[in-house]
């Protein structure tokens, strides 16, 4: 017996409405610690891994592991049935055919249920080893959705680019160049609208700007948002989940392959 019950559904949506372009089918693998998914999008260029771990819940149940696999855009059509402020639960038997999905209004006045289908996929968990970036640069969620809607206006590969306190976002295109230079800024009275780099050598890296723009759809998700990078290693793109009390409950990570030299990805 499987059952979860989210009293901010909503965080639900989020995450599927941010990964649904990018990944047609995946599985939430199910465990007593939580929910977490892993898969590569359909061109396998990018990797999104989201978890919401069991303390995110308001009611948690895994008897056992179960792998939940499903067409993720069919299940966001599900999930727009319910109200943003809906509690959602997700309910499923051991046999891992269908699932039972829940949608209650915060009155309790209204109840509906649906059942989704489930189907049957190879699930190949990738070992994300944790290692130690070049440089790390947080900043508010809305300001990396905005410069890389900007950018994209001029060409398709961005450069980032990162010297001692500042960063830079540069492009070019058949119309022409464009940047954005981002210096290190903390502001006390508004600390979420800082912007914080760590940064332990120098770097300069290019990456495929239609996915930076697909992994800006997170924002809903958190107010914050960080960007990790090293040479020969996959860009992080982080989105921490977080409850009332600060404290994380879950996140949504996507990785993407920088460009190489002769263009490809």
């Amino acid at each position: 017996m499987f059952e979860a019950r989210l009293i901010q559904g909503q965080l639900l949506k989020k995450i599927l409405d941010a990964v649904k372009d990018l990944v047609n089918e995946a599985s939430w693998d199910c465990s007593p610690n939580g929910m977490a998914l892993q898969a590569m999008d359909t061109s396998h260029v990018s990797l999104v891994a989201a978890q919401l771990k069991s303390e995110a819940f308001d009611k948690y149940r895994c008897d056992k592991n179960l792998m939940l696999g499903m067409n993720l855009p069919n299940f966001f059509k599900f999930l727009k049935c319910a109200g943003n402020d809906d509690i959602i639960t997700i309910r499923a038997t051991d046999e891992c055919d269908k699932i039972t999905l829940l949608f209650e209004d915060k009155n309790a006045v209204e109840m509906s249920e649906y059942e989704i289908k489930l189907i049957n996929l190879d699930n190949e968990y990738l070992g994300i080893p944790d290692q130690e970036y070049s440089v790390d640069i947080e900043m508010p969620s809305s300001k990396f959705q905005r410069i890389c809607r900007d950018l994209s206006q001029i060409g398709d590969n961005v450069t980032i680019s990162c010297v001692k306190d500042a960063v830079r976002f540069s492009i070019q295109g058949d119309l022409g160049t464009g940047s954005i230079n981002l210096s290190q800024n903390q502001d006390a009275d508004k600390p979420e609208e800082g912007i914080t780099i760590k940064m332990l050598e120098p770097i300069c890296l290019s990456f495929a700007l239609k996915y930076l723009i697909q992994f800006g759809k997170a924002a809903p998700l958190s107010p914050r948002m960080k960007l990790s990078l090293k040479a020969d290693a996959p860009l992080v793109v982080s989105y921490a989940i977080k409850n009332e009390d600060d404290g994380e409950i879950g996140h949504l990570r996507y990785y993407l392959a920088p460009k190489m030299d002769d263009g490809e990805a």
